[in-house]
């Protein structure tokens, strides 16, 4: 069997671990990135390899890219995931309320571009990076991990609503480019997930009356970069339980 060796940001905690748990399960080699030291234990629990650092700083991101080469010499899967920018309505992602006001105008521009980088720039970053090696191999897959309010804005989320709408646009045009070279990438957007708290009233207006699992989210970011999706690319892929409206 040809080895498979997956890239997974923000993989200390959440969705990022939930990932890289299932990716190892089905027997990819992982290398691993995250700001907090929590990275170095995902790594033991999934025989990964730990680097410690931020998607905002383009050194750390080389430094992963270099460390899966250098450590595996390919490079199959790439999962960008990523934290909350500013002007959630609970930045701490302990609570989210879809009817605070919109704090649209008082986010400042340095709110903007921190937001620009954490959502996008991470994801075009990273594409500068392995996509000469993606080529090089004739194959490849990304995934990133974006959200709902990329297709359906949320008044809490403004940053959020806008930039990962950009990424959609992004996503599009890369693949657009690159699918020749047996290159993919789709965006995955996650609705309400079971590792915030949510109120009744929240998860009622969910049609299937509850939050998503975060071993959903993962096993879908895990047949999106298997072979299995091998004719999709390009798409933005709900995972949402059918709360999105828009047809």
């Amino acid at each position: 069997m040809t080895k498979r060796v997956a890239i997974v940001t923000a993989a200390g905690s959440g969705i990022g671990k939930a990932c890289a748990k299932e990716l190892a399960t089905q027997g990819y080699e992982l290398v691993l990135m995250a700001r907090s030291e929590a990275v170095h234990d995902v790594a033991r629990e999934t025989g990964g390899v730990a680097v410690q650092g931020s998607v905002l700083e383009t050194k750390d991101l080389e430094k992963m890219v270099q460390v899966a080469l250098k450590t595996h010499g390919v490079i199959s899967a790439i999962v960008n995931n990523t934290g909350h920018g500013p002007g959630a309505s609970s930045p701490t992602g302990e609570r989210f309320d879809r009817d605070a006001r919109c704090n649209l105008l008082e986010l400042v521009d340095e709110d903007w571009h921190r937001t620009l980088d954490l959502y996008l720039l991470n994801v075009v970053r990273m594409a500068r990076l392995v996509t000469p090696h993606l080529e090089k191999q004739g194959s490849g897959a990304i995934v990133n991990i974006s959200a709902s309010s990329a297709v359906e804005p949320e008044a809490a989320y403004p940053g959020s609503s806008v930039i990962r709408r950009a990424l959609s646009g992004f996503v599009k045009l890369y693949s657009d480019r690159y699918a020749g070279a047996g290159i993919r990438m789709n965006n995955l957007l996650p609705g309400y997930l079971d590792n915030w708290e949510w109120s009744e009233q929240m998860v009622q207006s969910i049609p299937m009356a509850r939050a998503g699992r975060l071993t959903e989210i993962a096993k879908t970011a895990a047949f999106l970069v298997s072979e299995d999706s091998g004719y999709i690319t390009g798409q933005d892929i709900l995972v949402d339980g059918g709360r999105n409206r828009s047809i």
